[in-house]
């Protein structure tokens, strides 16, 4: 059985809590210490004043939510805890998921301590492993019930997010390259409303043919600081599946789908390229920049070769 439909309520409360918090405190985008993020350091004192009751509010919330998960979908049955191989269901579009919440997670701890004041190197390893924290735990319900198990390859999605970030912060001192999500509505869903949602908000996180996971890459800091380049633009790569409606292919082919895998080539805008003094614009941006801008896009399939869309979301 996919474990994909129970998960719904536990990646819903992570993506709130990370929106709620970005939008919150807008955290610096970079370590790098400009004249703005000097400025910035004035609302140190304030911002540690806070940040307990920040901290406090998001643990009270998400250890609820684990709480409340574990009742509702683990409770009945329970059984000795075991893993489950899964690194083969769904194309592996589950596990791009896992890395992109695992990613923005991390990168907005570790904006966080480093906001609070907290060493940069403390504020790398420490924020850092915070995507990592929150996604894994869920990992245990799994390995109680009977129906599905814990996931290796869901462990290391989640440890490969948290370790993208830490990777670069280290590396570069900043971030260069983004995983963002871009959803579109299919007509898959309504075939298997109870898995892949009912409406359009349980499609946003549950309908995987309509979700397709990108890298957007900072092109313009890898370039010569003279480059003319665009700051606000950058390439992106992205990943995305159709006619999944059941993980199992025989299943598939009872409705006459085949699902296939889809790769993408589109340009991105990086929003924290965009010069404001605005705190809510700098609160907006931070939280946009965990999406993929809609674009024009170039797409590569096995079924159908390539294809041009004029507007792809």
């Amino acid at each position: 059985m996919p474990k994909q439909p129970y998960r719904f309520s536990y990646l819903l409360l992570t993506r709130l809590l990370l929106l709620w918090v970005s939008a919150t405190f807008p955290a610096q985008a970079q370590s790098v210490y400009t004249q703005e993020t000097a400025l910035a350091r004035d609302t140190v004192p304030s911002f540690k004043r806070h940040l307990p009751w920040l901290a406090a509010g998001a643990a009270t919330v998400y250890v609820g939510g684990l709480v409340y998960l574990n009742h509702t979908w683990y409770e009945k049955e329970k059984t000795r805890f075991h893993w489950f191989n899964d690194s083969h269901e769904w194309k592996q579009l589950d596990k791009a998921g896992h890395f992109w919440g695992a990613f923005h997670e991390s990168r907005l701890g570790a904006d966080l301590l480093r906001k609070a004041g907290v060493s940069e190197k403390k504020a790398i390893w420490y924020g850092g492993a915070l995507g990592f924290v929150l996604q894994t735990p869920i990992e245990y319900f799994d390995g109680r019930s009977p129906a599905y198990g814990a996931s290796f390859t869901d462990i290391a999605a989640n440890t490969a997010g948290s370790l993208a970030v830490i990777g670069q912060q280290l590396a570069w001192g900043e971030l260069r390259v983004l995983p963002k999500y871009s959803f579109h509505r299919t007509p898959y869903a309504p075939l298997r409303p109870n898995v892949l949602g009912n409406g359009l908000s349980e499609e946003f996180l549950k309908d995987y043919n309509g979700h397709t996971y990108w890298l957007s890459v900072d092109l313009a800091k890898f370039l010569s600081p003279t480059s003319r380049f665009p700051k606000w633009l950058n390439p992106a790569l992205g990943y995305g599946v159709e006619e999944m409606v059941f993980n199992d292919a025989a299943a598939n082919r009872t409705l006459g789908l085949h699902a296939y895998r889809q790769y993408y080539l589109s340009v991105d805008l990086n929003w924290q390229a965009i010069h404001t003094r605005s705190k809510f614009l700098k609160s907006a941006f931070y939280v946009l920049s965990i999406f993929k801008f809609p674009a024009p896009a170039l797409e590569y399939n096995g079924r159908q070769g390539w294809k041009m869309h004029g507007l792809y979301f």
